[in-house]
């Protein structure tokens, strides 16, 4: 009976501390979390446009009527 009472408190695992992001709350107006969702839409939106550019061979300018 003591093995029972042994085994179950001594673990050959060490004890795992978990821990969770602290994530930026939504909120709305100049914060850190606006701009970081406007910074990444800014660099999609870059992209984009570079691979319309490279896919047509026509710049913005030609895509938006302006030549």
């Amino acid at each position: 009976m003591s093995e029972n009472s042994t085994s179950s408190s001594t673990s050959s695992e060490p004890t795992k501390k978990v821990t969770t992001a602290n994530l930026a709350e939504p909120a709305f107006g100049w914060n850190t979390y606006a701009e970081r969702i406007n910074g990444r839409f800014a660099m999609v939106g870059f992209f984009i446009l570079l691979l319309l550019e490279v896919f047509t061979h026509q710049d913005l300018f030609s895509w938006i009527g302006l030549r």
